[in-house]
């Protein structure tokens, strides 16, 4: 809202005000500095059940000024900054940030959210943290998930791995939730029998809204970096909507499957390998198909990856030339989202063709996400097969897209290539699809 809306109403940002309605409702609040899109002449409070609530001018009737709260600057949060926990004898976990708001502190008072990054902080936003680790602190970035790159995931890898060669138990990675399941599933390749757990966890819902998921998420991604008996990449984040039970999914067999739901993320042709009871601070094991802790001496770190690799979804009428635009512009690799078992379009064949004539791998994926690429079925497929496409079997488009990077990041030989991707490496691929997790859902444990 303008400066004028507000001084015509007798009021000014920060006030804590009593707005009467012309219906005949009455809302207390703070008045919050308006965003920078929206209606101008809507009024912006932050009431005291932490929601905020957007009021036009012209369905109030007057304002109260109840009083003012002191307003203060968003902390800067300097990056590279590293802050070592205090030692207790605890399991040392350290935190990697990369973004998001899941470290962010609200201050009620205003009702704004404020970016913090001190184990000042911390500890008074989940204090539980003190009996489950020595908590160290890390700012390697601060992107919007959507910003993330294979050069990034080269950064987040080498953090962890520095990590673990200084003797932490786990390292959790706080990032946005958008493109988590891709930094998940580069972890997953880019640390060979790490020593430990990354879990890599962030939050739906911002941490002033009273449904936030943030706390809960944070709290199981530390006990999961302590106290597991597993190690490798996974996504820590709510199993249901309802709180109290947050699931541990592989890095290489999740995906965000809902905008803003708390259980958005979801195990996919595999189920989580744990689940976390937030209410007795418990693991609970769901599988025993897990990689153990291993010797930090033998950890390996190859995290290059090739920049140039493309992600493409096949749709009828697609037009040849995206595929040539691809192979002129000299990308390195492409994986294809097909149809049903892994199928694209004829005019689709010379492209493909010549891309492969050229050294450029193929990889055909799946965009049903359930199930599995089968080119044995139809002609298509065996159309496909012949002229040397890779099919990914059971890994999702996201995963086969990042694996491609990967591996096109250790070698570009088309025979080691396509050797590397039909290896299974970090549990993304799996010898058969169990159809029971599509039909029925994510499989829950009793508490």
């Amino acid at each position: 809202m303008s400066s004028e809306v507000l001084s015509k109403l007798g009021i000014k940002e920060f006030d804590l005000v009593r707005a009467h309605l012309r219906d005949g409702t009455t809302l207390d609040g703070v008045v919050l500095p308006r965003p920078g899109v929206g209606d101008p002449n809507v009024v912006i409070l932050k009431l005291d059940n932490g929601y905020n609530v957007g009021i036009h001018v012209s369905n109030i009737e007057r304002v109260e000024v109840l009083g003012h709260v002191e307003s203060r600057s968003a902390v800067s949060i300097p990056i590279g900054q590293f802050v070592k926990a205090e030692s207790t004898g605890l399991p040392r976990v350290r935190l990697v940030a990369t973004g998001g708001t899941i470290m962010s502190k609200v201050d009620y008072r205003t009702g704004a959210v404020y970016p913090s990054f001190s184990l000042e902080d911390l500890y008074a936003m989940y204090p539980e943290i003190k009996g489950i680790a020595d908590v160290e602190l890390l700012n390697l970035m601060a992107i919007f998930s959507e910003d993330m790159t294979p050069r990034r995931w080269a950064e987040i890898a080498e953090a962890a791995y520095r990590a673990f060669l200084d003797g932490v138990s786990g390292v959790v990675v706080l990032h946005g939730t958008d493109t988590m399941h891709y930094t998940a599933a580069a972890l997953s390749f880019a640390i060979r029998n790490p020593p430990g757990p990354i879990a890599l966890v962030g939050s739906q819902r911002s941490s002033d809204r009273p449904s936030s998921d943030a706390f809960e998420n944070m709290l199981a991604a530390v006990l999961v970096g302590a106290r597991v008996p597993f190690a490798g990449s996974y996504i820590v984040m709510h199993a249901s909507t309802n709180d109290g039970l947050i699931a541990v999914h592989r890095g290489t067999r999740v995906r965000k499957m809902h905008t803003s739901r708390r259980d958005t993320f979801i195990s996919i042709n595999d189920r989580p390998v744990a689940y976390v009871d937030i209410n007795k601070l418990e693991i609970v094991m769901n599988t025993n198909n897990y990689t153990p802790r291993s010797r930090v001496e033998d950890t390996v770190l190859m995290n290059r990856f090739d920049e140039r690799t493309a992600l493409v979804k096949f749709y009828p009428g697609m037009d040849p030339e995206i595929l040539h635009f691809l192979i002129d512009r000299g990308y390195h690799g492409i994986v294809i989202e097909g149809t049903g078992f892994g199928h694209v379009r004829e005019e689709l064949l010379d492209p493909i063709k010549r891309a492969i004539d050229s050294g450029i791998p193929v990889v055909m994926t799946s965009q049903t996400i359930f199930g599995r690429v089968n080119l044995n079925v139809y002609r298509r497929g065996v159309e496909l097969m012949k002229l040397g496409v890779i099919p990914a079997e059971d890994m999702l488009p996201e995963v086969a897209f990042v694996k491609l990077s990967w591996v096109l990041g250790q070698t570009r030989d088309l025979s080691e290539v396509r050797r590397l991707m039909l290896t299974p490496v970090a549990g993304e691929l799996n010898p058969r699809s169990d159809v029971g997790t599509y039909i029925l859902g994510p499989e829950l444990p009793r508490r």
